[in-house]
């Protein structure tokens, strides 16, 4: 028996924090290998507005790069995306797995128990950090690289207030809320939008409005090569204590859901007269005949978050587009190729190449794979964490039936935010009369939903492995990061350059869709890896013993 809260949230998450760190540590590695074998000279004369855009500070050599880009940026939104999550599932989590009134009847207050899971938070993020101090201590040394007075300390310790910040948002709108995937969506809304605000106002004009984008607390003195900024750190912990604060008093004062929750609209839509009795004939006559539109209904809310978010940059982004800063275009053509490769060979003086940037190579992939990968996850996993598979077994439906079903959510969900962010990405064209190609946009919006659909898969197919949602969520994560990096930063290096065939991102973008159209071969391959993939789930889930009661 764990001794207390704090205890058990340590050794429930551990292993998805060590896996993080790891692995990042790892990509810093293969990031580093491949700057310190490109010509460097290249970086000299790019204008700040580039600068801006792809993320470079004032150090120009393969340590400063190589943090800049693994740790400054991913690395960050790794462990603010581990930080939410703890942050999300605090209260709203125990709350939507029908447990918080088990864990009340302890001798433990409301305020203790969130407190508890914040320290656990603080503890787990904080060593994930350490594993990145010492990864970034070590790396240099092993590849032989000089990087002078770099603050790699500095950049971690700002890494860590930063995703602290981010995990105690979380948990503030969900103890208001009560609703685990409204604060996981919203934060990551936030985090994602501040971290593109944080590179494209400055090129836009808008510096002012730094202030008010948590990002910029973070980055933007860039703490590796000047140090530690005591402003930017100061006012992330600021808000970070208020943000728990919050909590607190939300969790204390407001009426928690220890019982059936309201469900969704789909429940809402079945206790109108005669409507109920209509869904029930066209999807089957018992709960599992419709475990994908349940499947659905259980990830409406960030389904929705997560569309919303798409929409409104894919139509901001036109607009924004015609506000660039001179410079961009007129140093376009002096752009050296190791550049481009890092944006995906996107000439970001034309519309194409300024949405693939700043929207489809990081914005896009990322939020598909926040919605599959969550879904993937706890299609499996999450049954067996909520203790709900002896239920659904208990049915006339095989396991086979289930993944299937599953699956089929979660492709009609990366369908609809593909269908989403082609609708925003459209109307922001015709808004700021940007004659993008609908087709073209089409083919890219659904070349991003397919290869979210393919970590997803990972994550679904982990998750029969391993029974773990924690393991199954960091695993595909983690995965997806490497197989980014390895897209990105491997052509840079032509002893490497080979080898990034091997990233499913590969397929994404590199055959430039938004000007050339649909890439019917990359599109098939992604389809075949996903069929192996689901192959790979029914057969690993048919054979485990499953864990279907305490």
């Amino acid at each position: 028996m764990l001794a207390n809260v704090f205890t058990k949230s340590v050794v429930d998450r551990w292993r998805g924090m060590t896996v993080a760190a790891v692995g990042l540590g790892a990509m810093l590695w293969l990031g580093m290998l491949a700057y310190s074998e490109l010509d460097l000279t290249v970086y000299e004369d790019l204008p700040d507005v580039m600068r801006s855009l792809i993320n470079i500070g004032e150090d120009l050599d393969a340590g400063g790069l190589a943090y800049g880009a693994i740790y400054a940026s991913y690395g960050t939104l790794t462990l603010a995306s581990l930080a939410l999550s703890i942050g999300s599932r605090s209260i709203a989590g125990e709350e939507e797995d029908r447990t918080i009134a088990v864990l009340l009847a302890n001798p433990v207050g409301r305020g203790s128990v969130l407190l508890q899971k914040l320290g656990s938070m603080l503890v787990l993020v904080g060593a994930g950090a350490v594993v990145l101090w010492l990864a970034g201590l070590a790396v240099p040394v092993m590849l032989g690289v000089d990087v002078g007075d770099k603050h790699v300390g500095a950049l971690v310790v700002h890494m860590y207030t930063a995703a602290v910040f981010f995990g105690a948002l979380a948990a503030a709108i969900g103890g208001w809320t009560g609703r685990r995937a409204l604060a996981s969506g919203t934060t990551a809304l936030i985090m994602v939008g501040s971290f593109l605000a944080d590179g494209i106002f400055p090129v836009v004009g808008w510096d002012g409005a730094l202030r008010f984008v948590p990002w910029h607390w973070f980055q933007g003195g860039d703490p590796v090569s000047n140090g530690v900024q005591w402003g930017g750190l100061g006012l992330l912990v600021g808000a970070a204590a208020a943000l728990a604060v919050a909590a607190v008093v939300a969790v204390d004062r407001r009426d928690l859901g220890t019982g059936r929750s309201s469900g969704g609209v789909r429940d809402r839509l079945e206790a109108l007269p005669g409507v109920g009795a209509l869904l029930e004939r066209l999807a089957g006559t018992t709960r599992a005949r419709r475990i994908w539109s349940k499947t659905l209904a259980d990830h409406q809310a960030l389904v929705v978050i997560v569309a919303s978010t798409l929409v409104f940059f894919g139509v901001v982004m036109g607009p924004m587009f015609l506000a660039i800063d001179d410079a961009l275009t007129q140093f376009m053509d002096q752009v050296p190729e190791a550049i481009l490769a890092m944006v995906g060979y996107a000439d970001m003086s034309t519309p194409e190449g300024w949405y693939q940037t700043e929207n489809f190579s990081v914005t896009v992939p990322i939020a598909l794979m926040i919605a599959t990968i969550t879904m993937g996850a706890r299609a499996l996993a999450g049954e067996e964490a909520d203790r709900t598979m002896g239920l659904l077994l208990g049915n006339p439906v095989s396991r086979r039936r289930i993944v299937v079903e599953k699956s089929l959510a979660m492709a009609l969900v990366a369908l609809g935010l593909g269908l989403a962010t082609f609708l925003g990405t459209y109307l922001g064209s015709l808004a700021a009369g940007l004659g993008m190609s609908p087709a073209r946009i089409l083919a890219t919006s659904l070349l991003a939903g397919l290869l979210a659909f393919v970590m997803g898969l990972l994550a679904l197919a982990i998750g029969a492995a391993t029974g773990r949602v924690a393991t199954a969520a960091v695993g595909a994560a983690g995965v997806a990061l490497l197989a980014y990096v390895v897209d990105a930063f491997f052509p840079l290096a032509e002893s490497l350059e080979g080898l990034a065939a091997w990233s499913p991102f590969h397929y994404y973008l590199s055959a430039d869709p938004l000007n050339a159209g649909m890439p019917w071969g990359h599109a098939a391959l992604l389809a075949v890896l996903a069929v192996l993939l689901l192959i790979g789930a029914v057969v690993l889930f048919e054979r485990r013993d499953l864990r279907l009661a305490d």
